[in-house]
């Protein structure tokens, strides 16, 4: 398998839960500013939707979206329990937690890095998404992770999402049921592992 990326965007909730089911894969850098791979190549050529993540199966087979992604990885490794098994509540549950990271959190992030956007368009987008974690701080007291005691595909996709809120100076000091989450994932040594390999491929970019 291929997962193309780019260091900090939202592939890093896949490249995580690769890591986390010991699945072999190959990353493969993908600029979000240039669209040009490391050969060379026209990542549009790839998804001519331009951004990513994206997953190169063994057969050429190639799947968009995030959250769809992290469920396929999960299910190619069951023994892991990075999702609850398919037509069970929990997995709805799952899903549940995918689709408001994905709408409230990630979408509400958006607007802070549009260069085009006026400050008080920000202001506002960074207004809901205090709400929002106020709101998760409350879902995550007396719990490990989003799901309850196991780590799940939810939790890497909201800590990519919440790395965001240090360049964007959202400030997270009144949550703390978030920040004890956030550090917790990120002690993870397969959140280590995916974090390393971004960080030495944006230095190899450079």
């Amino acid at each position: 398998m291929k997962l193309y990326f780019s260091p900090g965007a939202c592939s890093l909730s896949p490249h995580i839960v690769l890591h986390e089911a010991g699945l072999a894969f190959e990353p493969v850098m993908a600029s979000t500013k240039t669209h040009k791979l490391a050969d060379g190549g026209d990542y549009y050529e790839i998804n001519p939707l331009g951004y990513v993540p994206m997953l190169e199966l063994d057969d050429g087979t190639r799947l968009r979206e995030g959250p769809a992604i992290v469920q396929y990885i999960a299910d190619l490794a069951p023994a892991k329990n990075l999702a609850p098994a398919a037509g069970t509540l929990q997995r709805y549950r799952l899903q549940e937690w995918l689709n408001f990271i994905g709408t409230e959190m990630h979408k509400g992030y958006s607007p802070m890095f549009n260069p085009n956007m006026p400050e008080e368009a920000k202001t506002i987008a960074q207004t809901r998404l205090k709400s929002r974690y106020q709101w998760l701080d409350g879902q995550l007291k007396d719990k490990e992770y989003l799901m309850g005691e196991h780590f799940s595909v939810a939790d890497a996709y909201l800590f990519t999402v919440t790395n965001w809120a240090k360049p964007t100076n959202l400030d997270l000091a009144p949550y703390p049921n978030v920040q004890a989450w956030h550090a917790r994932v990120g002690e993870r040594p397969a959140v280590q592992a995916a974090l390393k390999a971004e960080a030495d491929a944006k230095a190899a970019a450079a």
